[in-house]
């Protein structure tokens, strides 16, 4: 199976191809099969956090409950217990709120989860309070293994594409979703090698671009927001102009700023604009 998924990504993308090559053997490691519940409960826990931290935290916290407590021994703890593990008042309300929608169904178990599609399994996990899309697709990368998941929005796979391909800057998200529609439907594949090019970029081996990429052109939302209020405008304009404008009625008095008493009424003269251009050397 790996082979045929380097095969698949080396002949979409010689690029691509050309990584996977200096980076070895694909592999994410050790899987661990363990419910959504307890997952999506260590990635609040590591939010905004080093894992030797939140590793410390957590460990207080299976030692106080024997082991991973389950969703309603978690909503049975006080705050102020889990305060004094190390957890913050918003990663609290995350957690209880995990536990409370895991024992109403929202968040199902395991077996439940592995017959969903990934964007079904999106849309029910962010339900949950402080669990957005890349946790989500963090889980079904390493834990499901689902092979066809492009993490657009993570900082890594991102970064790796800029060096791979010989970027000036990170690429948008939406535009990195576009370029990698070639590499389905082996994307989860792709994203690690992204991340292994970062690492090769580190070592010195990372391989130069064999050729110039121009990614997608996506439309922003802020420019279409814009069109439609320009279009709006003009059908405005077009109704209105059989009609003619009233001018509005101005006094002398209103039209002249009238000087304040004892005041300077000579114009001061503007300062000259700044330079943006270097100072020369002396």
């Amino acid at each position: 199976m790996t082979r045929k998924i380097i095969e698949h990504l080396s002949a979409a993308d010689p690029t691509l191809g050309a990584v996977i090559a200096a980076a070895g053997a694909f592999d994410l490691g050790v899987r661990e099969e363990r419910p959504p519940f307890h997952a999506l409960a260590r990635a609040i826990a590591h939010q905004q956090l080093h894992a030797k931290a939140a590793g410390a935290i957590l460990g207080r916290m299976l030692a106080h409950c024997g082991g991973f407590p389950e969703p309603a021994a978690l909503l049975a703890l006080a705050d102020t217990r889990l305060r004094a593990m190390g957890f913050s008042a918003s990663k609290i309300l995350a957690l209880k709120d995990l536990a409370a929608k895991t024992v109403a169904g929202v968040v199902p178990d395991r077996a439940t989860l592995l017959e969903l599609d990934d964007e079904a399994i999106i849309a029910r996990l962010t339900e949950v309070r402080g669990i957005g899309r890349w946790t989500v697709e963090m889980l079904l990368l390493f834990d499901l293994r689902r092979p066809d998941v492009m993490p657009v929005d993570d900082f890594g796979v991102r970064n790796g594409f800029k060096l791979a391909y010989g970027l000036r800057s990170m690429p948008a998200p939406r535009a990195l979703a576009a370029y990698a529609a070639r590499w389905a439907p082996y994307r989860s594949a792709a994203a690690w090698f992204l991340w292994r090019a970062v690492d090769l970029h580190k070592a010195g081996k990372l391989p130069v671009p064999t050729e110039k990429v121009r990614l997608p052109r996506v439309v922003k939302k802020r420019r279409k927001r814009a069109a439609k209020a320009s279009a709006g405008r003009k059908t405005r304009t077009r109704t209105g102009a059989g009609t003619k404008p009233r001018a509005r009625a101005t006094s002398a008095a209103s039209a002249t700023p009238r000087a304040r008493s004892g005041a300077r009424t000579r114009a001061r003269p503007r300062p000259a604009p700044r330079s943006r251009a270097p100072a020369k050397k002396k």
